[in-house]
């Protein structure tokens, strides 16, 4: 089975607005439904969980039945890190699923991924064990230090190098893993006190594991700050945000 965990327990606190921000309203519709949509309307995605804050159990369950979200089946409560709420959710999983079941790690501020990328990352995990869905990086790369301490004691920021960009790889989400896999490493990173990765494939690299890349889209924008909900509601009304050719992997 193909299992999406959709991870919902953040507070949004680089946008004003006081609720988080997968809560919030574009063209009506709260961004975290657009999420659940596109996992529901994915044939290949079995069934749907969410990784919520406690207080927003009632919220979760009011937009799955408005939106028709049959697909939507477990709630899980979030942690104080990344780490700990995809941890709870994949400890959560343990009771339903069995451990070759794939699970789709996603963020619910990522509301704009389509089928094709979805397709892709459960093609490239069946393969391969693992899929993290990426783009790849289109701009120049530098290594940020600080030169010497001015008056205030800080100095400026500054660069002396640059990472060459056609190494690098700009991370997305979906990232799938078996649950057997997933459930053996959060075990092992909480043995070794490793307690802050938000990012799934960090915290596999981390552990030993190699992670293999699947097709991202430039479209498959994260929520952070003000002007991405606007950029969200621009791409909605164009009806576009198609790949460009040149992010192909």
């Amino acid at each position: 089975m193909n299992i999406a965990m959709i991870i919902a327990g953040g507070v949004g606190a680089r946008l004003t607005d006081k609720m988080p921000k997968q809560y919030i309203k574009v063209l009506g519709k709260p961004v975290i439904a657009y999420t659940m949509e596109a996992f529901q309307n994915a044939p290949f995605i079995d069934a749907i969980t969410i990784v919520c804050r406690e207080d927003y159990d009632d919220d979760i369950k009011a937009i799955a039945s408005e939106y028709g979200i049959s697909k939507f089946e477990h709630i899980f409560h979030g942690g104080e890190t990344g780490q700990e709420s995809i941890r709870n959710g994949v400890f959560g999983l343990e009771e339903f699923y069995d451990e070759d079941d794939l699970i789709l790690i996603h963020d619910a501020i990522r509301p704009l991924v389509d089928e094709e990328v979805l397709r892709d990352c459960v093609r490239v995990a069946e393969e391969k064990g693992n899929a993290i869905v990426c783009i790849p990086c289109v701009t120049t790369m530098m290594q940020k230090v600080r030169d010497e301490k001015g008056e205030d004691g800080k100095g400026l920021e500054c660069s002396d190098a640059i990472y060459p960009r056609d190494l690098i790889m700009e991370t997305q989400t979906p990232q799938a893993f078996k649950l057997g896999l997933l459930s053996r490493k959060h075990r092992e990173a909480l043995e070794k006190g490793i307690l802050n990765e938000t990012a799934s494939c960090a915290l596999m690299t981390r552990l030993g594991e190699r992670v293999y890349f699947s097709k991202g889209s430039e479209k498959n924008i994260k929520i952070t700050v003000e002007e991405d909900l606007d950029l969200m509601e621009a791409i909605l009304i164009s009806g576009k945000g198609k790949w460009r050719e040149d992010n192909h992997i």
